[in-house]
């Protein structure tokens, strides 16, 4: 195993879902520039702090699966290092707690070098381990939230409004309304990937009692509620592109043809092992929209 190791632990980190952290880090700080009050140490601490949020929640997902069984070889997804016998649960587990402690000591260096006031210290270093404890829990303990259907909440908050407008207000701190249509755009994305995720695994899902939102809908319901995602998506980026910059909605047209074309494949593919890929398209999906959103606020007149 030791040969193997490194590869085993950078696939359990889950290499294909982090370009997520990217995508929202990438909207926030974009946003501050906009504003004139961009800082690239502020930024990278930002991605940093998220990529190890998004690793941590990743390692857990795969340990409280581990201990529930859900995960098994009729898995459709790839899968894990621990369900092969290459790590063991107590390397898992101390490998969860190591990315909890390089999680909170970004974190812990992010608000230090940004905040502002005594208030900036309480809510953000508040709403830090809210993000650990949330990450931990969607499959750890008892009634994991993640085993209710209450997944695609969490991350829509942490992964959508609360990542972008945090990078957001360390960088610039104000919080204006308008703000929330990116930070809405990104959460619907990151939630859509996790959409992909439970469509593809219904059926194991179901048989392990893992209630996610799609096992309680169906999948076909679920077909249509992942367009929306994506329809909710592109709306928010075309109400902010309206009311600060019409020209961007020519970029809006391109995320738009990009994500209705996935959003076909989606519908008109029934088999979950049909999905397999469409995992790592998504986060990509959601990078690239990020991107093409971010670059042309910046750029366009």
């Amino acid at each position: 195993m030791a040969k193997t190791s490194f590869k085993v632990w950078l696939d359990t980190a889950r290499p294909k879902t982090l370009p997520l952290a990217l995508a929202i880090i990438l909207t926030g700080a974009a946003l501050a520039q906009w504003r004139g009050s961009f800082s690239w140490s502020v930024t990278l601490l930002c991605l940093l702090t998220a990529t190890l949020l998004q690793i941590v929640s990743n390692f857990a997902n795969d340990y409280g699966d581990y201990q529930k069984g859900s995960d098994t070889a009729e898995r459709i997804g790839p899968l894990r290092g621990i369900q092969q016998g290459q790590m063991t649960a107590e390397q898992l587990r101390k490998g969860l707690i190591i990315a909890i402690a390089a999680s909170l000591l970004s974190g812990i260096s992010l608000i230090a070098m940004a905040y502002e006031s005594l208030r900036d210290l309480v809510v953000f270093g508040a709403l830090g381990l809210l993000a650990v404890l949330a990450a931990i829990t969607y499959t750890v303990g008892k009634k994991p939230y993640g085993y209710l259907g209450l997944g695609d909440i969490s991350v829509f908050l942490f992964f959508g409004l609360l990542s972008v407008c945090g990078t957001y207000y360390l960088q610039t701190h104000e919080l204006r309304g308008d703000i929330f249509l990116p930070a809405t755009a990104c959460g619907l994305l990151s939630t859509a990937v996790l959409n992909i995720n439970n469509l593809r695994d219904i059926e194991q899902d179901k048989k392990a009692g893992k209630n996610t939102l799609i096992v309680r809908i169906g999948p076909e319901k679920g077909r249509i509620y992942h367009c929306l995602l994506l329809l909710g998506a592109v709306l928010c980026y075309a109400f902010f592109a309206l009311k600060h910059k019409p020209v961007l909605l020519w970029v809006i047209v391109i995320i738009a043809l990009l994500l209705a074309k996935h959003g076909r494949f989606v519908v008109t593919h029934k088999e979950p092992a049909a999905l397999r890929p469409m995992l790592a398209k998504m986060s990509m999906l959601a990078l690239i929209s990020t991107a093409l959103f971010s670059l042309g606020l910046l750029i366009l007149p």
